[in-house]
């Protein structure tokens, strides 16, 4: 299921494989919450070089969507699937919940849904999702530390739950237990502990990239990382930031998602090896190269800095998906680096020029 190819101290290249695919770690998963990314399809997807990808079963649920996910949208990777978790801090979405369960309210309609560890993997296999999470319960940044140590009784509760049930169905996905505990160290190392035991397919860190700091999140990371097994591979949930993503590699963090890059591309906010373009800049406005050289994309084989900037300041929709189809490509190309770096022992170097130029 997962084997780990090459080290560089705690940083290393994997290759995890599911339902008879395989990906090499580590990797990054563009977001496709509803089964669709914002101004992309699977054909983006697939001419950018993504295998991963992940989508929120909940909400793809709430959509009437049934049956598999995969011949649905067209997309033939692997694909995680998240529990709804997150939902929980979203404003007027969570509607509260006892030791069982939580109630959401239905965004397209004025009703509550309600949603249990069962129901919740229940969702995410009826999609035929290749790697699913286990049920937690998440708490915004900045509560008081009471609120976190509440939040864990039922996370680990549901947690087992949703390992029994797994192992009782004897599904063919993977499962990954998700750790909480906010930016406290000692509930971060408790959850670590209790999940670790439970021996899940993989580990995820979850309730992160949510407000803290760099430095919160990275203590977070390390503790949590020396308390899972290192044979298993570690999901460091909705980060995307590249900074952040060098330094959790080189914690032992192998699979990352978030939302930035393809947010970021929206709004003008270009990745390349050398640094950010910032495609609304006056300097780029007669600037006739492509975002950058070498990169093999749709966006930069065919398009100019200067007719992007003139698609941006058009607000045009052609601007967001080009622009999304090159911060994709992007990340695909940059872990492929990480990768590499980890194969020729030379990730600190790679780590250290990257982190300089963003």
């Amino acid at each position: 299921m997962f084997e780990v190819v090459n080290t560089d101290g705690k940083a290393r290249v994997g290759k995890l494989s599911v339902k008879g695919k395989s990906v090499e770690t580590p990797f990054f998963m563009p977001v496709a919450t509803k089964g669709v990314g914002k101004f992309v399809s699977a054909s983006e997807y697939n001419a950018t070089g993504t295998k991963t990808i992940i989508t929120n079963a909940f909400l793809i649920h709430l959509g009437g969507i049934e049956g598999d996910l995969h011949k649905f949208m067209g997309y033939p990777g692997v694909i995680f699937t998240d529990n709804g978790g997150f939902q929980m801090i979203r404003d007027g979405l969570f509607l509260g919940g006892n030791d069982f369960g939580v109630f959401f309210k239905n965004p397209y309609k004025d009703e509550k849904v309600w949603m249990s560890p069962r129901k919740s993997l229940g969702l995410q296999w009826e999609i035929d999702s290749d790697v699913v999470m286990a049920m937690d319960y998440l708490v915004p940044y900045g509560r008081e530390k009471g609120e976190y140590e509440k939040a864990l009784v039922k996370s680990n509760s549901w947690t087992k739950k949703c390992k029994d049930l797994h192992d009782y169905h004897k599904k063919d996905c993977l499962i990954f237990g998700i750790n909480q505990g906010g930016v406290h160290s000692d509930l971060r190392r408790e959850s670590a502990k209790y999940v670790n035991s439970l021996d899940f397919d993989g580990y995820s860190i979850g309730g992160l990239g949510i407000g803290e700091t760099d430095e919160e999140m990275f203590e977070s990371v390390k503790v949590s990382l020396e308390e899972f097994d290192v044979s298993k591979p570690k999901y460091l949930m909705g980060v995307g930031d590249v900074k952040q993503i060098l330094e959790c590699v080189s914690l032992g963090v192998d699979i990352f998602d978030s939302i930035l890059p393809q947010k970021h591309a929206r709004h003008g906010q270009l990745f390349t090896m050398n640094g950010l373009v910032q495609i609304f800049q006056e300097k780029y406005k007669d600037d006739e190269a492509c975002i950058e050289e070498g990169c093999d994309c749709e966006t930069c084989k065919t398009y100019s800095r200067k007719y992007l900037r003139y698609l941006y300041k058009k607000d045009d929709a052609v601007f967001k998906r080009l622009a999304t189809v090159h911060n994709m490509r992007f990340m695909v190309r940059f872990m492929g680096a990480i990768r590499e770096s980890i194969a020729k022992k030379e990730f600190v170097e790679f780590k250290d020029r990257m982190q300089k130029v963003y």
